[in-house]
């Protein structure tokens, strides 16, 4: 029997929207603190903790199966201490029971169920639980009674479990120096085989974009030469463009696709994939001219801008996948719905188009994809399918809404800050830069305490938690590209303080951890490289810091960089396709790195700015000179111009190039590639 309570829980004082799902189940939930184990040590109980996130399919799924489920909450309520956390506020106590479930059981996900005594140590640690046992195995109500029955009779087993569970999340020693170049052609060729030739993408179902993998091979194809990489990338980006996985109708990406060829996707929408797709999208623009991949990243803003933006500027975290109690609900079609929104021949020419039949690609109704059109750049590009596409958006509105997780959190802004920033100069978009600047303001002004420290949520009007390393590096990344976009020294400024508090609170004994020094004490402190569905703060920070040495002329910036790549040298050595951020800031550190530095005249001339711009340079910086920036940064003086005409030096270390007068010299010098192969 399931259901919700008129009198709700201590959820219901939260303003996470994950937690407030929650606040009318009749399990007693606490949220994460201390009031939690304190009860759970004055009644000699486990705790019972579930991590999941608002617009996550299966942690509704277990909601409704056991959450909202009398018989459940009555075990839960008088055998446990039950804590609900929203992973996307609390990544830090996320990423230290994801890393106990990933050493149970081989993998992860959400929603995740582990279970700990009151200390907070963990012996037993699972995903998702059906209800009742079955084909799948043990069902949830069986766990609770069998994990009860242990903690009254055989508590020894579960504290020596406990023991070597935490024993295993002990630090193992990576460090280890590595040769960037062989690295970075390993990682190469670990993706190499396994890129699927025909779809496109990395491996089977289910499939994910990954952007970062194609980041790398856009910049493995300029520091290599390699057209292959080109190719693979390219190919992934059509056809997940293709496939059901992007939103043909209202734009964006889903999170992943449950086949491998892109067709049918996990349905809910994340700011993280969106700002990371949008940068691979407006690169790819970039390297190729091809006006395609503009308009998909120009899509993609258009969806972040009309359902992702907050009314002060900032943006929303995701979009569920479920709506009316339906995964996929809101996104798909009948045949029949098709036809009488267009009328008979319109609708059946646009069903041919868009793969939509009476039977249906996705339980009876129909996912729009362009899978099997080989004409689709045509079809895209005619005002009749636009117009029906219209039509249909239009029709789709007036359906209930998947849920809109509005949390504002600082990592994802930043990521969605940087893909603004860059694809506003890639695109000589001064729309995107503004919608950059805004969100910027915005979290500088909202999301930092007394000290000028970031916090990591937003929401109805409270700033909450302590940021975490990912808040700093992402921000701080999305800050630099948006002085590079703008040329507002503040943003810089701004860029190199944060930078600097990440260094001082999160940098011990040559890389950084997920939390500061002055954090909450977890039962481990996590520093990791991998990059998941984001990219390591770790990898992203190895670049920050190399832009911000040569930005704000600090030399020791590199060092420490290059002491983070030591760090992880072992991983980075055995498996570095699963660190592709990484290896993208590593070609920083084998000599291809570069500054260029405008100055003369009171604003840059537009046709320079034009030429830099167009051109793809992954390890370049851009500063402008302006008495604020040459005040702030005093090395600027030594290329303060008095003949008030534009000047562009190209600067490789600590050598400069004679001052560039031409825009047409410059472009020639840009075009110029030293391929590391050469090297």
């Amino acid at each position: 029997m399931t259901t919700s309570t008129k009198t709700p829980n201590k959820l219901i004082n939260e303003k996470s929207p994950y937690l407030l799902q929650h606040a009318h189940n009749p399990v007693d939930w606490y949220p994460w603190g201390e009031e939690a184990f304190d009860r759970a040590r004055r009644e000699d109980k486990p705790v019972f903790l579930s991590i999941g996130y608002s617009t996550c399919h299966w942690c509704h799924v277990m909601e409704r199966e056991s959450f909202e489920d009398l018989h459940v909450a009555e075990l839960l309520n008088r055998d446990f201490i039950s804590i609900k956390v929203d992973r996307e506020e609390r990544p830090d106590v996320d990423s230290v029971y994801m890393s106990v479930t990933q050493k149970l059981t081989g993998s992860g996900g959400w929603p995740m169920s582990v279970f700990m005594g009151p200390d907070k140590r963990p012996f037993f640690a699972g995903t998702y639980f059906p209800i009742n046992s079955g084909a799948y195995g043990i069902g949830f109500i069986q766990l609770l009674e069998r994990i009860s029955e242990l903690w009254r009779e055989d508590r020894e087993r579960l504290v020596l479990a406990s023991d070597n569970i935490v024993s295993e999340l002990s630090e193992p020693n990576r460090q280890k120096t590595i040769a960037y170049n062989q690295t970075v052609r390993k990682g190469f060729a670990q993706l190499r085989r396994r890129f699927d030739n025909e779809h496109g993408g990395f491996g089977g179902a289910p499939k994910f974009p990954t952007p970062h993998n194609l980041m790398f091979l856009l910049r493995y194809h300029y520091a290599y030469g390699d057209s292959e990489s080109l190719e693979m990338a390219e190919k992934t980006l059509r056809s997940m463009y293709r496939g059901g996985i992007y939103d043909h109708v209202g734009f964006g990406f889903c999170r992943y696709s449950t086949d491998n060829k892109w067709l049918v996707p996990h349905f809910e929408k994340m700011l993280y994939d969106n700002a990371l797709l949008a940068v691979v999208y407006a690169e790819t623009f970039q390297v190729t001219g091809d006006p395609f991949y503009k308009r998909v990243a120009e899509e993609i803003f258009e969806y972040v801008k009309r359902d992702m933006t907050s009314p002060e500027g900032a943006f929303y975290s995701a979009e569920d996948a479920d709506s009316e109690g339906e995964e996929g609900r809101f996104y798909t079609f009948t045949q029949e719905e098709i036809i009488a929104l267009l009328g008979a021949d319109d609708g059946k020419k646009f069903c041919e188009a868009f793969d939509i039949t009476e039977k249906g690609n996705f339980e009876g109704r129909n996912i729009l994809n362009l899978i099997a059109n080989e004409n689709y750049e045509q079809i895209i590009g005619a005002d009749f399918y636009q117009k029906c596409l219209r039509k249909i958006f239009n029709y789709r509105e007036d359906r209930e809404r998947p849920l809109r997780d509005d949390k504002i959190l600082t990592a994802w802004n930043g990521l969605m800050i940087y893909a603004h920033a860059a694809a506003g100069r890639a695109f000589g978009n001064a729309k995107y830069i503004s919608s950059a600047k805004t969100a910027a303001d915005f979290i500088l002004k909202n999301l930092t305490d007394g000290d000028g420290r970031l916090m990591t949520r937003y929401r109805d009007g409270e700033a909450r938690f302590s940021g975490v390393a990912e808040d700093y590096a992402y921000l701080v990344m999305g800050l630099i590209a948006l002085y590079e976009a703008c040329f507002e020294v503040k943003y810089l400024s701004d860029a190199y303080r944060l930078n600097q508090i990440l260094i001082d609170e999160f940098l011990e004994n040559g890389a950084l951890y997920q939390t500061g020094k002055h954090s909450e004490a977890l039962i481990s402190r996590p520093r990791e490289l991998y990059d998941g569905a984001t990219p390591s703060y770790n990898s992203v920070s190895i670049g920050n810091f190399i832009k911000l040495s040569h930005l704000c002329d600090e030399p020791d910036l590199p060092d420490t960089a290059a002491e983070i790549v030591r760090f992880f040298g072992a991983d980075l050595e055995g498996a570095p396709s699963h660190f592709c951020f990484a290896l993208c800031e590593i070609m920083r550190l084998t000599g291809l790195s570069r500054q260029i530095i405008i100055s003369g005249g009171p604003a840059p001339d537009v046709e320079f700015l034009n030429v830099i711009n167009g051109v793809f340079q992954p390890f370049t910086t851009l500063a402008r000179v302006n008495p604020e920036l040459s005040k702030q940064y005093g090395f600027y003086r030594n290329y303060e111009s008095g003949s008030g005409k534009t000047a562009v030096y190209l600067c490789e270390g600590t050598r400069c190039e004679p001052p560039i007068l031409d825009a047409d010299k410059l472009r020639e010098k840009l075009q110029e590639q030293k391929v590391l192969s050469e090297r």
